[in-house]
């Protein structure tokens, strides 16, 4: 594996993360196969999940970590079944404890300036969401063996982070929530001071913004790809719930107050556009993270979870709106949030240099 400078930071060697609408080489997917995470329903999610895979195909590379022969054989036997590039799609050997990516995938930093390492990986630790959901080892080492695969260096910050939790405009500006990454089963011995030096630092930005809670049913503690995405340097879309007798609604609209509130690096306001809640989608009485927020900027189309609810259509064509150079594709996520996260939680994009 390539080595580099560690005991410089990535930022100060002009590495950066880029934003998601920014072209990829290819999106990274962990084969989901724990049955833990869809109780007696890990069946119901591989047409939807297939169906995720062959979109991306049209656009990118499709990289699937799975355990081993088996697991890729099966995999395959579903993506044939819908109109995938196959020819974009490779498969390795990575054994992982669930199917999240997002969150135990690896952060990829560009400097195209730097010829010699234009990429670089950036191994956070991870705890599955606080240690909620043991074991997770296999997950942890993700990043790791992802760059040893492309012989990239790796830098490890030593604290607990995950990709969902984060949100970024491609220029200096991060987004997160405060109660997640402040929560103390991540990383109690930092103050918000630390943990913002940590962000500033290995995810390559000048900015921290805070917003204070995610969406009910959300186990993260409330992640921000749930809740407020950036669509370019300055435009959010924001989750919004119009039932005022809804639990979402008042802590959606601290969140929207808190973004009204907020300038950029250059003292710009952000232009906020308002995406609507999904009707409530339970399991056995418990509230369902599902989100039009959870949706992945692809290559060529932007991936949006449905739900087979009336508000779909609206929240797919206000998406659209906002990507009038990508096609806005829904796919059905009911079986899949009872897994409780959604195409974003599941994806990780690798940058094209």
């Amino acid at each position: 594996m390539k080595t580099i400078d560690t005991s410089k930071y990535p930022k100060d060697l002009g590495y950066r993360f880029p934003a998601e609408w920014e072209e990829h080489e290819a999106t990274w997917l962990s084969w989901p196969h724990k049955e833990a995470s869809w109780p007696d329903r890990i069946h119901l999610i591989y047409p939807a999940y297939a169906e995720f895979i062959a979109e991306l195909s049209k656009g990118e590379k499709v990289r699937i970590n799975v355990k081993d022969e088996e697991m890729k054989a099966f995999a395959i036997s579903h993506i044939e079944k819908t109109d995938a590039d196959l020819t974009q799609v490779e498969f390795f050997f990575h054994e992982t404890n669930d199917a999240w990516c997002r969150d135990h995938g690896p952060a990829f930093l560009i400097n195209k300036e730097n010829k010699e390492n234009p990429k670089v990986v950036v191994d956070w630790g991870f705890n599955a969401w606080g240690g909620k959901y043991p074991p997770f080892e296999n997950d942890d080492v993700i990043p790791t063996k992802i760059a040893e695969a492309f012989n990239l260096p790796v830098f490890y910050p030593r604290i607990i982070m995950e990709g969902g939790s984060v949100e970024f405009n491609g220029k200096d500006t991060l987004m997160t929530s405060k109660s997640c990454l402040l929560n103390e089963n991540r990383n109690p011995e930092y103050s918000q001071e630390q943990i913002e030096d940590f962000l500033r630092n290995y995810y390559g930005v000048s900015q921290i913004l805070w917003v204070e809670d995610g969406i009910v049913g959300d186990d993260t503690d409330g992640h921000i790809d749930d809740t407020i995405r950036f669509v370019n340097e300055n435009t959010v879309l924001t989750v919004v719930e119009e039932n005022k007798e809804d639990d979402n609604y008042e802590l959606l609209q601290v969140n929207l107050r808190q973004l009204q509130e907020m300038k950029l690096a250059d003292g710009r306001s952000l232009n906020i556009i308002e995406l609507p809640m999904p009707d409530g989608v339970y399991c056995e009485g418990e509230r369902l993270p599902a989100s039009y927020a959870n949706f992945y900027i692809a290559n060529k189309s932007i991936i949006v979870p449905t739900y087979r609810c009336a508000k779909d259509d609206i929240a797919l064509e206000i998406i659209q709106k906002v990507f009038p150079d990508r096609k806005v594709v829904g796919i059905d996520s009911t079986d899949i949030i009872w897994g409780l996260g959604s195409f974003h939680c599941l994806s990780q994009q690798e940058p094209k240099i």
